[in-house]
């Protein structure tokens, strides 16, 4: 048996097919799944999960109308300016895998102030993967090695590489949930999810429940995870 979890991820995705379903607009969808991270991560923590990641904006949503990404781009001051002084007494810190260097400046800004005043929370950490791309981080990583590398005969193992990732100072992902049930990882996490489990759920993002997260951390915790071996 398992314990729970110490770093799972998840694909929130739907926001938009939900907002469809109700007769709203895609804006009023994605305003839901915000407040519904809220409710993930405060049960999350509940459970003594470790690393909440959270795909929120991928590098390829920039194709999305200008619309509809300046909206998206308001969330995070949306989220924080309501949720930050309950995160605060919830001992939950906030974090960010992504390039941040072409998120809006004034995201930016609420974003880094936001990391600062959560900074000494040991709880739980919130991970928001902002212009994330999994191969991105893989590219991204490979340059990092290459710029500090002084033994040209040096051989990398992966163990090191992974220290070049931005996730380097997180625990390894054990589970990962994409809710909308669309069967694909569209380019999260590519290094991490090698032997993750995953769990795609039958639910659009705002319908998603912390009974439904902790339905899924129990059937983690019964599954047997044998990384290639036989037992």
């Amino acid at each position: 048996m398992n314990s729970v979890p110490q770093h799972v991820a998840i694909i929130m995705d739907g926001n938009g097919r939900w907002a469809k379903a109700q007769g709203k607009p895609r804006s009023f969808g994605h305003l839901r799944g915000t407040e519904n991270v809220r409710n993930i991560a405060i049960k999350a923590n509940e459970l003594g999960v470790k690393v909440l990641t959270l795909y929120a904006f991928s590098t390829e949503n920039w194709k999305r109308p200008a619309e509809e990404v300046n909206y998206l781009m308001g969330l995070p001051k949306i989220f924080i300016d309501r949720y930050i002084d309950e995160l605060m007494q919830k001992g939950i810190k906030i974090r960010m895998i992504g390039d941040i260097e072409q998120i809006p400046s004034e995201t930016r800004k609420v974003l880094e102030r936001a990391f600062e005043k959560t900074r000494n929370n040991k709880n739980m950490t919130l991970v928001f993967a902002l212009n994330y791309g999994g191969r991105k981080e893989i590219v991204d990583g490979i340059n990092r090695y290459v710029k500090q590398l002084d033994d040209k005969d040096h051989v990398l193992t992966e163990d090191e590489f992974s220290r070049y990732l931005y996730t380097a100072e997180y625990p390894e992902l054990e589970l990962m949930i994409r809710t909308s049930l669309d069967y694909r990882i569209s380019n999260f996490l590519l290094w991490q999810l090698c032997y993750a489990e995953m769990c795609f759920i039958d639910k659009y993002w705002p319908d998603f429940t912390g009974e439904d997260f902790e339905n899924i951390i129990n059937d983690f915790m019964q599954r047997h995870r044998r990384f290639g071996g036989l037992e």
